[in-house]
């Protein structure tokens, strides 16, 4: 999805499907959009069936808990719902473009991009299709119903839908009369897993979601596989075939809860390694480890492992802050930030910290981090990230959307050194990520870090917009090849 505001890297919403043969799910859906919600934080919504043809809509702004309560919620009858958690990478913030969208008694939520968003949504245009949101949600319903009622079959229509789509795609899907279609890209840019528990069927973004619905994790849908779920059970197919994959190396990162499970890898041991590897890569002639909350403890706690310096809480994180990367404005990260992260200074002062990140996309954020920690008295700060240098956009769901707001793609770590006002900086390596995550680097999208694209649409509007800049407040997606200045 792409927003008007130029931001720092966020992601792209998350998704809930869930089947049950004798009750409502409702309530299992708003759990676990609840523990999805570090996914989006704009907005909610649900889509829900009894199976007589219809399908009841809820949405609203906000967090989950402000968009509808579970006793609002759960007053809504179906056997078979999904739902979303939404942070806009194309379209506006608005109900509007709030998901699921629902035509013809089918519903869809999804999280990802689809990257020739712009020919597509002309395309259509000129077909007489009418759209009610800037959402490319909408588009992609568009087509998938189109191709449906064209083949007559939802596993062939998606083997016609990836022939014209290009982009990042785990969605789920569902029809008036009793199913939920759940469907992954070709090369499984974004997660997309499945499970089970009591008879119910959950599919969701994360493993964490089946895990707080009491659920266990079966498997991740696979790339280029549908689920069909109804009452006569569960219908897989590979509609399409690809050898090629790109799991995006941020859901490991950054995005995802430490204790998902994605590819059948923990992210939290994923991160620990990313740590233990940065121990290895650098000195660390200091007194005390500090993480930045909340990502960067699992890396903090690996360099702690290896070393043997320990590892405190330096700053205090505000829990009723949102993620300053959902912030819509740079104004409102920035003071968010402030807001968001308290340093302490009995912890830090007369101290050599090794602060402990996850990423550095503009740098103004680590910058205020490393002058917070200064006047609380601190001696020395080295800053050690766990992410290799962001050189280049993302066209797949993650907002990182020009070059020119991406720090490494224009100075060097000496030059980044100075600008944040750190003693020293050490990246991962892309070597020690890949090694970190452990699905080899063929099966890896490291567009964002190499500038080189696991397909062409991408890799030829990256090419040309790096060579003319987009209009000021637009999305490289959103212009298309033939918008730029």
């Amino acid at each position: 999805m792409v927003n008007n505001n130029i931001m720092s890297k966020k992601e792209a919403c998350g998704v809930v499907g869930v089947y049950d043969r004798e009750k409502d799910v409702a309530e299992r859906i708003f759990y676990g959009l609840m523990a999805l919600q570090h996914r989006g934080q704009e907005s909610a919504g649900v889509a829900l069936t009894r199976g007589d043809g219809n399908i009841y809509l809820k949405k609203g702004m906000g967090l989950v808990g402000e968009a509808f309560s579970l006793a609002e919620l759960s007053m809504l009858a179906g056997r078979f719902g999904i739902g979303h958690v939404r942070y806009s990478t194309v379209g506006k913030s608005s109900l509007t473009d709030a998901q699921p969208f629902n035509l013809d008694s089918v519903a869809l939520a999804y999280n990802g991009n689809v990257v020739n968003y712009r020919e597509l949504r002309e395309n259509l245009r000129r077909k007489g299709v009418y759209f009610t949101s800037t959402s490319d949600a909408e588009i992609l319903l568009n087509i998938l119903l189109r191709e449906q009622r064209e083949t007559g079959d939802f596993f062939d229509a998606l083997a016609e839908l990836t022939k014209v789509v290009e982009g990042a795609y785990s969605a789920v899907c569902l029809t008036g009369e009793g199913e939920i279609l759940v469907f992954r890209d070709p090369i499984g840019f974004k997660p997309l897993c499945y499970g089970n528990v009591d008879g119910s069927v959950i599919v969701a973004s994360e493993s964490v979601a089946i895990d707080t619905c009491g659920g266990k994790l079966i498997s991740d849908v696979k790339p280029g596989e549908a689920l069909l779920i109804s009452d006569s059970g569960v219908e897989k197919k590979c509609f399409t075939c690809s050898k090629q994959k790109a799991h995006c190396m941020f859901a490991y990162v950054y995005f995802s809860r430490p204790d998902s499970v994605i590819e059948g890898k923990s992210v939290y041991e994923v991160r620990l390694k990313l740590g233990v590897n940065l121990a290895k890569t650098y000195e660390n002639d200091a007194d005390v480890i500090v993480p930045v909350p909340d990502t960067s403890r699992p890396a903090a706690e690996g360099i702690a492992r290896s070393t043997g310096l320990p590892v405190a809480e330096g700053l205090i994180k505000n829990r009723y802050i949102h993620r300053t990367f959902i912030m819509p404005s740079q104004n409102l990260r920035e003071n968010a930030v402030k807001l968001k992260l308290n340093p302490l200074k009995s912890v830090l002062k007369d101290q050599r910290v090794i602060l402990v990140d996850d990423s550095i996309v503009r740098g103004t954020t680590i910058k205020n981090i490393v002058q917070m920690i200064r006047k609380a008295g601190a001696k020395e700060v080295h800053v050690r990230i766990t992410c290799p240098p962001i050189i280049s956009p993302c066209f797949y769901g993650i907002d990182i959307a020009t070059h020119r707001e991406l720090i490494a793609s224009k100075k060097s770590v000496e030059e980044i050194r100075k600008m944040i006002g750190a003693d020293s900086l050490g990246y991962q390596t892309i070597k020690g990520l890949v090694k970190a995550i452990g699905l080899g680097e063929e099966n890896l999208c490291l567009a964002c870090l190499t500038g080189e694209y696991p397909t062409p649409y991408a890799q030829k509007l990256a090419e040309e917009m790096k060579k003319k800049p987009p209009i000021q407040g637009n999305r490289y997606i959103e212009l298309g090849l033939e918008g730029r200045r």
